[in-house]
C-alpha cells in the first residue's frame, strides 16, 4: 500500500524539537531556533485575554472568519503602515496562526502543479507549503552586494513561465536577514502586474527594522491592492506566540475562496486569544515592551540580529539586515535542517 503520496516527494520532515533537544544539552549555545523571545507581549493583550476566559462569547466557533472587532483591528494595522484601506467584513479572515493562513492562500489561489516563485534562500516552511499544496517552486536566488543580499532582477524576470501563477515572499526574510529595498520591490510588483501574477506577502514581521529603515508595503504600489493577498500574524511583533493567531488580508473578489479553505483547513481562531489580538492591536506601541514609537521594534539585546555572521562563505544577515535565524548557533557550527534555505535542486 502506498503511503506516501507524490506531492510530498520533495518535503523534507522538520526536526525542530530535535535540533532544540541537542542545544538543550549545550549551555553555550545561542538559542535562536524557534523565534520565542524573553520580551512579554503587550501588557494589554495579557489582560483582555484573561478577561475572556469563560465568557460564553469567547467560547464558540462563530464566526468561522473571526470576530468583527478584530477584522477592524487588523485593517487599522495595516491601514496604517500601508495607506491601503481593506474593508473589515468583505476583506479579511482571522486565522488559527500564520501558518495556517500560508497554506489557504496556496490553495485557494493555485492549481497543482503551478508555479510559483521564491528567493533562495527561503524559508522552509513556504517552501514546503507550495510543494504541499501541489506547486511547483521556481527560485530566485539571492545576490551578496555591499554586503547585504539583493535580489537577482534578472533571475526574476526569467523565471516567469506560462505556468506562474504567484510570487511568494516575506519582508524582512527568514532566515536569511533580507530586507528587500524599494527598487527590489518595484520589480516585483511590476513582474506581478505584467504577467498577471499574485502577489503572497507574508507580512509577520515587517515592523522589526533597524538604520531607519521604513516599512514598505507591497499593496501600496500601483496597481497591487488588488492582486496581493497579506498574511500577517501576532506572533512576532506582539510576541504573542502561544495565541496561534493570523489574519489574510485580500480583495473582496477572491476573500470567498479563502473563507472556504480558511473554514476547511483551520476553522477558526479562538475567541480568547482574538480578544487578546484586538487589545494588542488597539493598544498604543507604548504599551509594548522596547517597541518605538513608530511601531518598530527597537533593537535591544533579546532582539540583536547576527550583524557579521558567516556560514559556508555566504552572509547569514548583512551589516544593516535584521535576522531570526530557525537554528542553533555556538561559536563552530549550526545545526539543524529545518532552518534550511531553498535546496537548489527544482523537481
Amino acid at each position: 500500500m502506498r503511503t506516501r503520496p507524490a506531492r510530498l516527494e520533495h518535503v523534507a520532515g522538520f526536526n525542530i524539537d530535535v535540533v532544540a533537544a541537542a542545544a538543550d544539552r549545550n549551555p553555550d549555545m545561542l538559542r535562536l531556533e524557534n523565534l520565542d523571545t524573553d520580551l512579554r507581549p503587550p501588557a494589554p493583550a495579557i489582560a483582555a485575554s484573561r478577561a475572556a476566559v469563560g465568557l460564553d462569547s469567547a467560547n464558540s466557533y462563530l464566526p468561522f472568519t473571526g470576530q468583527l472587532a478584530a477584522k477592524k483591528a487588523i485593517a487599522s494595522r495595516i491601514a496604517a503602515r500601508s495607506g491601503i484601506n481593506y474593508d473589515p467584513e468583505t476583506e479579511v479572515v482571522v486565522t488559527a496562526s500564520d501558518g495556517d493562513c500560508l497554506l489557504d492562500a496556496l490553495l485557494a489561489l493555485s492549481d497543482p502543479g503551478d508555479e510559483v516563485i521564491l528567493t533562495d534562500p527561503t524559508y522552509a516552511g513556504m517552501l514546503n507549503r507550495v510543494r504541499v499544496a501541489g506547486g511547483v517552486p521556481r527560485l530566485v536566488p539571492m545576490a551578496v552586494r555591499d554586503g547585504e543580499w539583493r535580489m537577482d532582477l534578472d533571475a526574476l524576470r526569467r523565471s516567469v513561465s506560462p505556468r506562474t501563477r504567484a510570487v511568494f515572499l516575506q519582508n524582512p526574510s527568514f532566515p536569511s536577514g533580507y530586507v528587500l529595498s524599494h527598487e527590489e520591490w518595484s520589480a516585483v510588483t511590476s513582474l506581478c502586474i505584467e504577467n498577471d501574477l499574485w502577489l503572497l506577502y507574508w507580512s509577520y514581521m515587517e515592523g522589526i527594522l533597524y538604520d531607519g529603515r521604513k516599512v514598505i508595503s507591497p499593496a501600496s504600489f500601483p496597481g497591487m491592492r488588488e492582486r496581493t493577498v497579506i498574511m500577517g500574524t501576532a506572533s512576532v511583533e506582539q510576541r504573542m506566540i502561544g495565541w496561534r493567531l493570523g489574519w489574510i488580508v485580500a480583495p473582496a473578489a477572491v476573500m470567498p475562496d479563502l473563507s472556504v479553505v480558511h473554514i476547511y483547513n483551520g476553522i477558526t481562531a479562538g475567541g480568547i486569544a482574538q480578544a487578546g489580538l484586538i487589545a494588542a492591536l488597539e493598544a498604543p506601541t507604548t504599551a509594548w515592551p522596547n517597541a518605538s514609537l513608530n511601531g518598530s521594534i527597537a533593537e535591544t539585546p533579546s532582539l540583536l540580529p547576527l550583524r557579521a555572521m558567516q556560514w559556508s562563505r555566504r552572509p547569514v544577515a548583512g551589516p544593516r539586515s535584521w535576522i531570526r535565524c530557525s537554528t542553533a548557533w555556538s561559536r563552530r557550527t549550526f545545526r539543524g535542517p529545518c532552518c534550511s534555505t531553498a535546496s537548489r535542486r527544482q523537481p
